[in-house]
């Protein structure tokens, strides 16, 4: 599978994950704890067949950077949880870095 692809299913399964600690109640609840790190598990191993191919610092700039935004958008829609200003503008810098990383050219290594 390309490895893009095997990267979007990383952060998919990250932003899972992400999404039911809360749920886990402090890992107090076994379905849902269980469902955490089966989904951190499954990101993790996903990531680490994506470096093989993508460099690990672009990897890991798309993940945590789309990951980020992504769970801000869960806590909206699921938790209610409204961003503040600051904390919109920092997503929006967070997305300016991972488009500026993208667009300048692969790291060597």
């Amino acid at each position: 599978m390309p490895a893009w692809i095997l990267l979007l299913l990383a952060i998919a399964a990250e932003v899972l994950g992400t999404s039911l600690l809360k749920l886990s109640a402090g890992f107090s609840r076994p379905l849902p704890s269980l469902l955490v790190v089966a989904a951190y598990s499954t990101s993790m191993l996903l990531l680490s067949r994506v470096v093989q191919t993508i460099p690990l610092g672009i990897t890991y700039a798309l993940w945590s950077g789309v990951g980020i935004v992504a769970i801000v958008l869960v806590g909206l829609l699921a938790y209610r949880q409204v961003p503040s200003t600051g904390q919109l503008l920092g997503m929006a810098l967070i997305t300016a870095g991972v488009i500026t990383v993208n667009l300048t050219g692969q790291l060597k290594g």
